[in-house]
C-alpha cells in the first residue's frame, strides 16, 4: 500500500507523542527530592516497557472492540458491547484486518496516561507494586476507557439529536482518567513522612522547565495527529500553542497575586495545565476561545493544588490539580463554547450535557478502579515503602543508584 501524508504524519505524531513520555520523565524528575529521582524517572520508563507491550498483545484489542454489535475480528465476541472488547481476540495483533499505524500511535497515549499518574505517588511508592498497579490499571481502565471514546463505545456512540460527544485527544480517556486514578492512589499510599506545606522544594528547576518543553514540543503530535484537512490542522496546532501560552500567563498571575512571586515551576506547570485543557478541544474552538479556557485553566489550577493542604491527600506533583482539574475544566468547556455545538452559540444544553456526564462517568469509573487495584496491592505484597528507605532515599533503597554521584 502507498504511503500518504496522512499515515506519514500519524506516524511522526506517534514519535512526538512518545517524546512526551521521557519529557514527564524531566519534568516529574525535576520536581521530587534528589534522592527520588532516579524513581521518579523510572515510574515513567516502566511505563513506556509495560504497557507498550500490553497494548500490543490484547490492550489494542479491548479498545477497537469497544463499540458495534458485538462481533470483530475473525468472528470474536466483543465481551461487554459498548464497554470493552474482547482481549483475546487477535492475541498480539494476529488477526486481519488491523491497522498497524492507528495500533502504534495508540500505544503512545495509553503510555503516558499511565505515566502520569505516577506524580501522585513520588517519594514513597515500590517499583515493582507500581508496575502491577500500572498493569492492571490500564487493563482494566485506560484501555476499555479508550474504547468508550474513541473505539466506537458508549461515549463516542451517544448522541442527543445532532450532538454528539467531542473528545479529540484525551480529556475525559487520558487527563480525567490519569486525574482521578492518581487521586485514588493518593489516598491508598498516604502521606509523606512530614506532610505540610513547603515539605520540599524541586530539586532540579531546569529539569522541570526542559520537561515541560518537551511535553508541549510533543504535544504537537497529541492534538494534532489525526487531523483531517488543512483547516483542521493549522486550527488544532494554533490552539496548541495559545491555550498553553495563555495559561502560563493565568498561573502567573495567579501565583504573584497569592505568593508574591512568579516563578518558572509555575510557568511550567501553567504551561502543562494549558495542554491539558486544550486536548479534548483543540479542533473545536475558535483561536479567541482557546486563549479563553487556556487563561481559565491555568488560574484555576494554580488554586487547585492548594487544595491538597486543605484536604489532607497528598498528591505529591499536582496530579490532581493539572490534569484531573484542567481536563475537566476543558471537557467541559465543550459544552460551552465549541463552534456550532456549544451553549453559547445554539442557546441548547446538549453539548453541556454530553460533555459533563462523559467526564464525571470517567472520572468516577476510573476512581473506583485505581482505588480498589491500589487498596489490594497495599494489602497483599505492599505499595508504600518502609518510613525509614522514604527518608534514607527510594533511589538507593529500591534501584541501587544515585541521580547524582559528585565527587568528594
Amino acid at each position: 500500500m502507498e504511503l500518504t501524508p496522512s499515515s506519514i504524519w500519524i506516524v511522526a505524531s506517534a514519535a512526538l507523542v512518545l517524546f512526551m513520555t521521557p519529557g514527564l520523565a524531566f519534568f516529574y524528575g525535576g520536581l521530587v527530592k534528589a534522592k527520588s529521582v532516579i524513581s521518579m524517572i523510572m515510574m515513567s520508563f516502566g511505563s513506556i516497557a509495560l504497557i507498550g507491550v500490553l497494548w500490543i498483545l490484547y490492550g489494542y484489542m479491548i479498545y477497537t472492540g469497544a463499540g458495534g454489535d458485538g462481533v470483530y475480528f475473525d468472528g470474536a465476541a466483543v465481551l461487554i458491547p459498548g464497554f470493552a472488547g474482547n482481549p483475546f481476540a487477535g492475541f498480539g495483533l494476529t488477526a486481519e484486518g488491523i491497522d498497524l499505524i492507528d495500533v502504534a500511535f495508540g500505544s503512545t497515549f495509553a503510555i503516558i496516561t499511565v505515566a502520569l499518574i505516577s506524580g501522585a505517588i513520588a517519594d514513597r511508592a515500590k517499583f515493582g507494586s507500581w508496575l502491577l498497579f500500572a498493569g492492571i490499571w490500564a487493563t482494566l481502565s485506560y484501555f476499555p476507557v479508550a474504547g468508550w471514546v474513541w473505539g466506537g463505545g458508549w461515549i463516542q456512540s451517544w448522541t442527543i439529536g445532532d450532538y454528539a460527544v467531542i473528545d479529540l485527544a484525551g480529556g475525559t480517556a487520558v487527563h480525567i482518567n490519569a486525574g482521578a486514578a492518581a487521586l485514588a492512589l493518593a489516598l491508598v499510599l498516604g502521606k509523606r513522612i512530614g506532610f505540610q506545606k513547603g515539605i520540599h522544594q524541586p530539586h532540579n528547576v531546569p529539569f522541570v522547565v526542559l520537561g515541560a518543553s518537551i511535553l508541549w514540543f510533543g504535544w504537537f503530535g497529541f492534538n494534532t495527529g489525526l487531523s483531517g484537512d488543512q483547516e483542521g490542522l493549522g486550527l488544532s496546532f494554533l490552539n496548541t500553542i495559545g491555550a498553553p501560552a495563555a495559561a502560563v500567563l493565568g498561573w502567573l498571575i495567579v501565583e504573584k497575586l497569592k505568593d508574591g512571586k512568579a516563578t518558572s515551576v509555575g510557568a511550567a506547570s501553567g504551561a502543562v495545565a494549558g495542554l491539558v485543557a486544550i486536548t479534548p478541544s483543540a479542533g473545536n474552538l475558535t483561536p479567541g476561545w482557546a486563549l479563553i479556557l487556556g487563561l481559565i485553566a491555568g488560574a484555576v489550577a494554580a488554586l487547585a493544588i492548594e487544595l491538597k493542604w486543605k484536604l489532607g491527600y497528598d498528591d505529591s506533583l499536582d496530579v490532581v490539580g493539572i490534569h484531573l482539574v484542567a481536563g475537566l475544566i476543558g471537557t467541559i468547556f465543550l459544552g460551552f463554547a465549541a463552534t456550532d455545538a456549544g451553549l453559547f452559540y445554539t442557546g441548547d444544553l446538549s453539548q453541556l450535557v454530553l460533555q459533563t456526564v462523559s467526564a464525571l462517568a470517567v472520572a468516577v469509573y476510573s476512581f473506583v478502579i485505581a482505588l480498589v487495584v491500589g487498596f489490594a496491592i497495599e494489602k497483599t505484597i505492599g505499595f508504600r515503602v518502609k518510613n525509614e528507605d522514604e527518608i534514607a532515599g527510594v533511589d538507593t533503597v529500591v534501584h541501587g543508584e544515585k541521580g547524582y554521584a559528585l565527587a568528594e
